[in-house]
């Protein structure tokens, strides 16, 4: 009779809608396979019901005493297992945030991300059973070690923790979940715990039992629980059987418990003094072999704001956070091979793809960069919108090549003429802004003689998998060539004798990037467009150095390409390099302290010229960048990118 009565009131709700809030994003926060395969159904279940987004966030665990960055080998193969899983498994789309963390810095972490990425509800594994039937925590480790956590007693968003029970193996719990019972107690706190069991019941495939008991000596009115349940509950068909009693609730639990696989419980969201769960709940954690869910709903009388405490924020020291930095946004290529899911995250994004071939003489790599290039990103797997080539004036066939092969070409100098013209690929990367379509650009250069699809993918995995990041560069080993011979880890030469010293000296925030003159790299328009760019050498120095100061070193990821093999500089070119860099470096030093430390007279370099046979002589060169404003200051680009930013300007509204 309960159930007809249950029905009836969905039929009403229905037909007398009510507004209500849903859920934005779940966030599922764990550090190993085991706990992945124990939540995703939940996260699954919840993610269709409220129709959110799923946040997964990797915890890389690290051990006192050791350097985060000694562990970024284990969170690249974490990851890569963890996504292999997810992208079998899990037929929602998501987003992966890694972070690594020492064990106390978990609750922090998590609520954290919280706030930051205004989540709705928190999934996490709580430790596994430890029953009168035996001690399975030492096989299931949890990122959880403890539940101590005083936030936990007035939640900022809807909390559902999963203890596992006593089962051979961790997905059993969900494979041979037949029944499930969910006791209630009517009110507000009920209708999120029915909402959880009946999507869990759903997913599983499982019969739902509601349980009611009536303490001793209260009349047995069976349906009076339900009136207090708010109209909004709707597709409850999965309940399939009631029972009220009369009596003890915990001693009723207990004996309707041993028929069940799953028992699901909403714990108080009021603060309380016996800890963020009621003292019944731990007994029956404690009494209960099968699998505990545990919904506890956020407490609405405070925020966040009222759990962190500024005055607790630590002021981490600069090798710590590039430390940490390093181990959580390194990445290698390999993790982005499943052109699949980057295009399905295009795709869930909205976001389009343009690749940027800034090439000056490249007639010999060329063709090949493209060929590889297209093939592999726009006609087996359309990744890219676009392939554009940007020529400073070739003198050779690299532009005909180009069209030849029905990719676009334009001469830098052609560009918005009426700016005028520099030498540089810096100038060429500026103007491809305003030529380009794309939500994403992504740049890399034209003389890589060892071509590979990665070289995209990789830059741009980062941009597609985490909306954090700002801006992707890719490393490399980079064999010097010499003659014939080629000689492992010999190149590199400016980024070693200058750029890397320069930037541990003066911006250690940025000493773990690997290599800040790499030719491959890629961003989001939406900050590349608010950036100036050095027309010359110091391009990606400056472009480094400026994002470090807008998005903090945490939107800045680097991505392991493997090896990348092109023609070297003779050393007198790589002097002229390391000059302009060395100008840009003292540019921002200048623009940071509000110093002057260069003259115009320090823009000339003397080269060190010898004529063979007779004398040695200086060749007085003039080296210098010109610094191009951000290109959204242009009236020209702002007007052909007007409908796009019409709508930034009334999203910020």
């Amino acid at each position: 009779m309960l159930i007809q009565k249950l029905k009836r009131k969905i039929r009403h709700d229905r037909t007398h809608p009510v507004e209500t809030r849903q859920p934005k994003r779940v966030l599922l926060a764990l550090h190993s396979l085991d706990e992945v395969r124990l939540l995703l159904p939940l996260a699954e279940a919840l993610v269709s019901a409220m129709n959110a987004d799923l946040m997964v966030l990797f915890a890389m665990l690290v051990p006192d005493g050791q350097a985060f960055n000694e562990s970024a080998g284990n969170a690249i193969r974490g990851r890569e297992a963890l996504s292999a899983y997810l992208n079998e498994s899990c037929h929602h789309p998501y987003h992966l945030v890694t972070l690594a963390l020492m064990p106390s810095e978990v609750w922090n972490a998590i609520w954290n991300m919280v706030s930051v990425e205004t989540i709705d509800t928190l999934l996490v594994a709580l430790p596994a059973a430890s029953t009168q039937a035996g001690d399975f925590s030492d096989r299931f480790p949890t990122l959880l070690s403890d539940l101590d956590d005083p936030r936990l007693q007035a939640p900022p968003c809807d909390f559902v923790g999963v203890r596992p029970g006593c089962i051979p193996e961790m997905s059993d719990c969900w494979t041979d979940t037949q029944n499930i019972l969910l006791p209630v107690r009517g009110g507000r706190r009920s209708t999120l715990t029915l909402r959880v069991a009946h999507a869990v019941a759903q997913r599983v495939n499982a019969r739902l039992t509601v349980l009611h008991v009536t303490p001793p000596g209260e009349p047995l009115q069976e349906a009076d629980w339900l009136d207090e349940f708010s109209p909004a509950i709707e597709n409850l068909e999965r309940i399939e059987r009631s029972i009220t009693l009369r009596g003890d609730l915990e001693a009723a639990l207990l004996q309707e418990a041993q028929a069940y696989q799953m028992i699901i419980v909403g714990s108080p969201a009021e603060p309380n003094d016996a800890g963020w769960f009621s003292p019944l709940v731990g007994r029956l954690l404690e009494k209960i072999s099968a699998t505990v869910m545990v919904v506890k709903e956020q407490y609405q009388s405070a925020g966040l704001s009222n759990y962190l405490d500024e005055e607790e924020v630590v002021d981490r020291p600069v090798a710590l956070v590039v430390d940490r930095w390093f181990a959580e946004n390194t990445y290698h290529s390999r993790e982005f091979a499943d052109l699949e899911r980057l295009l399905r995250l295009k795709e869930e994004q909205q976001q389009t793809i343009s690749l940027c071939l800034p090439a000056l003489n490249e007639e010999k790599t060329v063709g090949k960069v493209i060929q590889t290039i297209r093939t592999a990103l726009m006609d087996e797997i359309p990744l890219l919108d676009e392939i554009v080539l940007i020529d400073s004036g070739s003198d050779d066939y690299t532009r005909e090549i180009a069209m030849d092969m029905g990719i676009p070409v334009y001469i830098h100098s052609d560009i918005l003429p009426q700016y005028g013209a520099y030498r540089g690929k810096g100038e060429a990367l500026w103007k491809s802004l305003y030529v380009l379509k794309g939500d994403l650009i992504a740049w890399i250069d034209t003389d890589i003689k060892n071509i590979h699809p990665r070289f995209v993918y990789g830059i741009l995995g980062p941009l597609l998998n985490d909306h954090r990041i700002q801006y992707t560069k890719g490393f490399y080993r980079r064999p010097l060539q010499d003659g014939e011979k080629k000689i492992a880890g010999g190149g590199g030469r400016v980024t070693e004798l200058t750029a890397r010293p320069f930037i541990n000296l003066f911006f250690p925030e940025l000493s773990g990037v690997i290599q800040p003159l790499s030719g491959e790299y890629a961003g989001r328009r939406s900050i590349l467009e608010r950036m100036p760019f050095f027309t010359g050498y110091g391009v990606e120095i400056g472009l480094l150095l400026d994002l470090l100061e807008t998005c903090g070193v945490s939107g800045i990821a680097q991505v392991d390409l493997l090896e990348r093999i092109h023609h070297n500089q003779p050393l007198p070119n790589l002097s002229k390099m390391s000059f302009a860099i060395m100008q840009v470096v003292f540019s921002r030093l200048e623009r940071r302290h509000a110093v002057d430390l260069l003259e115009q007279a320090n823009l000339t370099m003397n080269l060190i010229r010898y004529q063979a046979g007779q004398r040695y002589f200086l060749e007085p060169t003039e080296i210098h960048d010109v610094e191009r404003p951000p290109i959204i200051e242009l009236s020209e680009y702002r007007q052909m990118h007007l409908e796009r930013l019409s709508g930034e300007e009334t999203m910020t509204t």
